[in-house]
């Protein structure tokens, strides 16, 4: 199995469990950046309609989208924290293979992540 269908694979296989709004430095709300748990401790960073990065639980990688990663200052600050580094930090880890580029928002991973039941189907 090659990483794209180990990817899709867990995709298919994480079941969604909310969804919370980001917040600023000063608490409040931010519009258009979300994070979305998993019920197996998997996590995505979505700003607004854009899946940029996924920390699969199950395997502990975490998979940033190369289209959308820096998209924008809004993105890479909520990115930023999402990942709990800074962007030098997250280029360093795409670089040494600690991260993997993937398609985040690719037909095939969006089917899997949101549109599927779970992997019951």
């Amino acid at each position: 199995m090659n990483n794209k269908e180990k990817l899709n694979d867990n995709f298919r296989n994480i079941t969604l469990d909310h969804v919370e709004s980001m917040r600023s430095s000063k608490g409040n709300k931010v519009a258009n950046q979300y994070i979305i748990y998993g019920v197996d401790g998997s996590e995505y960073f979505q700003s607004y309609k854009s899946l940029i990065a996924f920390k699969d639980a199950k395997t502990g990688k975490t998979f940033i989208d190369p289209n959308y990663w820096d998209y924008s200052v809004t993105t890479g600050k909520f990115r930023n924290i999402f990942l709990n580094e800074k962007k030098r930090e997250t280029e360093k880890k795409l670089k040494d293979g600690d991260y993997t580029f993937f398609d985040l928002n690719s037909f095939d991973a969006l089917d899997s992540a949101f549109l599927s039941d779970g992997g019951s189907n």
